[in-house]
C-alpha cells in the first residue's frame, strides 16, 4: 500500500548530504520535527522546522541525555494509523503522526578508536537513536525509517521521483537495512564491554563486496570488510574469493619476517610465493632481486600463477625478473615508478601496496552447526631446547628459526627443507608426516638441491625416530620440531648417535 509521507523527524549526528533531503520535503509540503544542531542546521537553511521540545513539553535535558525518550515521540512513530484505538489515543493526547524518521546514531566505534576515556565512550552509547530506529522500522507499515547517511542518496532519489509517496515494499526494504544498523550497533557495545568470554558470537563487520563467485564457480561468494584500510589496489582486476584467501596467506607469512632493526629499516628483504595458501617459495636475501630469484628457485614450477609477496620495496631489476612469469597477485610495502610501468603492462595482474597490518585478535571457522574461534598463533617457539648430539652452529640456528615459521605457514602435516635461508624442499597437507618429508624430499631432488648442511623443521612431534633418519641419509644435519611425544627419545636419541643438531621448541603449529 502506498503512503505519503506529511511529517517527518530529523536528528542526526551526520549533517553531511541531508542538504537536499530538506529542501525537498520542505518543497513536497512535509512538516518537519527537529532536535539541537539538526534543527540549527535546517534553519540555517531557511526551512521551517518544530522544536520537539514543543509536542515534549520537555526541554533536552540531563546534558543531552534526554531529548526524544517521550510518548509524544513514540507515540507519533508507533502509532497504528489503521487502528482506530491508536488514532484515538493519538488525537487524544494530540501525539502528532510522523511518517518519516531519519536518525543515525552517535559515533561509538570511531570513539572507541580514537580515545581511551571510558567517560568520553560511555557518552558515546546512543539511547534514543536505537530506540526510534527501531520503532519506526517495527512500524514500517506507517512509517518510513533512514538509519544511516549512506541511505540518504536512496531516500533523495526516491522522494525526486515519487514526490513523497512510497510503497509498502520500500518502507520494508529501508526498515531491514535499519535493523541492521542497529545491530552492528549494538555488537560494537557489547564487544567493548565484553571483548572475551561472551555468551553469544558476537561479530558485525560491515561493506559487503559480492565476488565473482566463491571458491568454485557454482558457489555464491561476498567478502565482508574494508580492504582500503589494508592496502592500495595500483592494477588488475578485482580480487576474487580465491585471491583474498591467498593474499591472507601471504600477508600472515610475510609479517613473520617484519622485524626491523634500529634504523628502522628491515634487517633483510623476504620474498615468497603462495600457492592455495600454502608458501611454495621463499628467502631472505640482502636485495629484493636476489631473495625473488631465490625465492623463485625453490619451486619455479609451483610459482606459475602463484601469489608472491615482500617486505621490500619492488625496484625496475627485480619488477623485469617477476614480469617474465604469469602471477596472479604481487603484494608490496612500495613500488618504484619504473617498476610500475613494467609491472602494469598486463592489466589483470592485480599490484597491491601494503599500507597496514592485518591483525585480527580472534580466528573463526564454521564447522557443523556453530563457530570455532580461537586465538592467532603467535610466535616461533616457547623456548630453545638443544636436545641433540650437539648443539646447532649459529648458520644452522638462523636456519632453523626461519624453516620453522615457514613450517608454521604449511598445511599440516608439515615439513620444511631449509639451506642458507631459502625453502628448497617442503611437504604439506599429507596425513603422515613421513609422507610430507617424501614429498619435501622429491622437491628438493627435483630442483637439483644439494641437502647436505640443510635443516628441516616439522609443525609436530616426529612420532618415531624415520623422519630424522630418512632426513640424515639425505644430508640434513639439524631438525627442529616442538616435542611432545612419548616416543621423543627414539629422535633424540638417533641425533646423538649421529651427532645431529636437534632443537625443541614446546611450540607446536599445526594449520588445518
Amino acid at each position: 500500500m502506498n503512503k505519503k509521507i506529511t511529517s517527518a523527524l530529523i536528528s542526526v549526528f551526520y549533517k553531511e548530504g541531508l542538504e537536499n533531503i530538506v529542501r525537498l520535503l520542505s518543497e513536497l509540503g512535509v512538516t518537519i520535527y527537529s532536535t539541537g544542531g539538526t534543527q540549527q542546521f535546517i534553519e540555517k537553511l531557511g526551512v521551517k522546522c518544530i522544536p520537539v521540545e514543543d509536542i515534549t513539553s520537555y526541554p533536552s535535558i540531563l546534558g543531552g541525555r534526554v531529548k526524544t525518550l517521550h510518548p509524544s515521540v513514540f507515540g507519533g512513530i508507533l502509532g497504528r494509523r489503521e487502528n482506530p484505538g491508536d488514532v484515538a489515543e493519538m488525537e487524544e493526547y494530540k501525539i502528532p503522526v510522523l511518517d518519516l524518521v531519519i536518525v543515525d546514531l552517535y559515533p561509538f566505534e570511531e570513539t572507541v578508536a580514537s580515545t581511551a576515556d571510558e567517560k568520553l565512550i560511555i557518552e558515546k552509547i546512543d539511547i534514543g537513536g536505537p530506540s526510534m530506529i527501531r520503532g519506526a522500522a517495527k512500524n514500517h507499515k506507517d512509517v518510513v525509517v533512514i538509519a544511516a547517511k549512506k541511505e540518504y542518496a536512496a531516500l533523495e532519489d526516491l522522494l525526486n521521483k515519487q514526490r513523497g509517496e512510497t510503497t509498502l515494499e520500500q518502507r520494508r526494504d529501508f526498515a531491514a537495512k535499519a535493523f541492521e544498523v542497529v545491530a552492528h550497533y549494538d555488537v560494537a557495545i557489547a564487544r567493548y564491554f565484553n571483548p572475551s568470554e561472551s555468551l553469544y558470537f558476537l561479530e558485525s563487520i560491515p561493506n559487503p563486496k559480492p565476488m565473482r563467485y566463491g571458491e568454485n564457480p557454482h558457489q555464491a561468494g561476498v567478502f565482508y570488510g574494508d580492504l582500503e584500510k589494508l592496502f592500495d589496489q595500483l592494477n588488475g582486476k578485482e580480487l576474487s574469493y580465491n585471491n583474498l584467501v591467498d593474499v591472507d596467506a601471504a600477508i600472515q607469512l610475510i609479517e613473520e619476517f617484519n622485524v626491523v632493526s634500529g634504523k628502522g629499516e628491515s634487517k633483510e628483504i623476504t620474498f615468497a610465493i603462495i600457492k592455495h595458501t600454502n608458501v611454495c617459495g621463499i628467502a631472505q636475501r640482502s636485495s629484493v632481486r636476489d631473495s625473488w630469484e631465490a625465492a623463485l628457485t625453490g619451486d619455479p614450477e609451483s610459482a606459475f600463477g602463484g601469489v608472491l609477496v615482500c617486505n621490500g620495496t619492488i625496484d625496475k631489476a627485480t619488477a623485469t625478473a617477476i614480469n617474465e612469469i604469469f602471477f596472479e597477485v604481487l603484494i608490496a610495502p612500495s613500488f618504484d615508478a619504473d617498476a610500475l610501468t613494467v609491472l602494469q603492462s598486463k592489466k589483470n595482474r592485480i599490484l597491491l601496496q601494503l599500507k597496514a597490518r592485518v591483525d585480527p585478535r580472534e580466528q573463526y571457522k564454521s564447522v557443523l552447526n556453530g563457530v570455532l574461534i580461537q586465538g592467532k598463533d603467535e610466535g616461533n617457539y616457547t623456548e630453545w631446547k638443544e636436545s641433540g648430539g650437539r648443539e646447532s652452529t649459529k648458520t644452522e640456528k638462523n636456519d632453523l628459526e626461519f624453516a620453522n615459521l615457514v613450517c608454521k605457514h604449511l598445511k599440516s602435516n608439515a615439513i620444511a627443507l631449509v639451506r642458507d635461508r631459502q625453502l628448497v624442499g617442503k611437504g604439506s597437507g599429507q596425513t603422515s608426516r613421513i609422507d610430507s618429508l617424501r614429498q619435501a624430499l622429491e622437491k628438493a631432488r627435483q630442483f637439483n638441491f644439494d641437502l647436505k648442511g640443510a635443516v628441516m623443521a616439522s609443525d609436530a612431534f616426529f612420532p618415531f625416530n624415520d623422519c630424522v633418519k630418512m632426513g640424515h641419509e639425505a644430508g640434513i644435519s639439524a631438525y627442529i620440531q616442538p616435542g611432545g611425544s612419548i616416543r621423543d627419545n627414539d629422535s633424540i636419541a638417533y641425533c646423538k648417535e649421529n651427532n645431529l643438531a636437534m632443537v625443541i621448541t614446546g611450540m607446536r603449529h599445526f594449520k588445518h
